[in-house]
């Protein structure tokens, strides 16, 4: 196993999406996020109610060791109370993207 993570997170807008998948590049707390065009409908209950919503999905990618800061990010940025942060383990994946996840996530020598 990698430590290595891909990341679920839901948004309200494709405008929100796009802003939260750059903050996340930009602080090297992803090293790539992709913002799924076609919006999903969601489903799920929310105050004992069923809701349904049309959203926006972000596929992070990043590593165990940056996800506190990354949850902390979207967390900040993110207009939904409790936003979506689901992290999936890469159980295997290509040595060359893998690296490059690694290198991309990286906190630059200061």
């Amino acid at each position: 196993m990698t430590d290595k993570i891909i990341v679920l997170v839901t948004c309200g807008s494709r405008k929100e999406a796009r802003r939260i998948a750059q903050a996340l590049v930009e602080a090297r707390l992803a090293a790539c996020v992709n913002v799924a065009q076609a919006p999903v409908e969601s489903i799920y209950r929310w105050n004992t109610k069923v809701e349904t919503a049309r959203e926006f999905l972000l596929i992070v990618k990043s590593s165990r060791k940056r996800f506190t800061a990354l949850e902390t990010e979207v967390r900040r940025l993110h207009s939904y109370d409790v936003p979506e942060i689901i992290a999936l383990p890469i159980q295997q994946g290509s040595r060359p993207y893998l690296a490059w996840i690694r290198d991309s996530v990286r906190k630059p020598n200061r």
